[in-house]
């Protein structure tokens, strides 16, 4: 399957996610970005070094610029399960509007085309590096990283889109 790319619909998909109130839930990809801008990106694993210390911190530290210029809604997704993806949540005390969305088995990842093979890695199947821009689920940036690059699917890319 082809990469999702500009013009492309977000596909629907259920992602495990812990609310305000720490209870887990089953939420819909449309049911979040339908009728809204927002940015989709995705890291090949939680408390990986890159993903860790560079992607996801620079959405966290604009989401406020994100807002500013029309981003409803900044949705992080992972091929990790959602008590992973709730731990690396609460290593960013800052974070007030990043969602950690867990892909546990890589379906969501896997209808985007954007599985990534880091098996010789011990890590199995797990996501590119990416960036979307979506305005009412339709893709109108795709910063898709190849191999284990950070260059084009930061905070920063989507902010000179926008």
């Amino acid at each position: 399957m082809a990469p999702i790319g500009v013009g492309d619909t977000l596909p629907d998909g259920q992602l495990g996610w812990f609310d305000g109130e720490d209870k887990l839930q089953d939420v819909s990809v449309h049911g979040l970005a339908a009728g809204k801008k927002v940015v989709l990106f995705g890291v090949p694993g939680a408390f990986t070094p890159t993903c860790s210390n560079q992607h996801v911190p620079g959405f966290i530290n604009q989401a406020e610029q994100l807002k500013a210029k029309g981003v409803d809604e900044i949705l992080l997704v992972s091929v990790n399960d959602p008590f992973v993806m709730k731990a690396w949540a609460k290593t960013y005390p800052d974070n007030k509007h990043v969602k950690f969305l867990a892909d546990g088995l890589g379906t969501y990842t896997k209808a985007l085309g954007l599985e990534l093979d880091l098996s010789e890695k011990g890590l199995g199947i797990r996501s590119r590096r990416f960036a979307l821009l979506a305005d009412n689920l339709k893709v109108t940036v795709a910063n898709i990283e190849e191999g284990g690059q950070f260059t084009i699917s930061g905070a920063d890319e989507i902010l000179k889109a926008l």
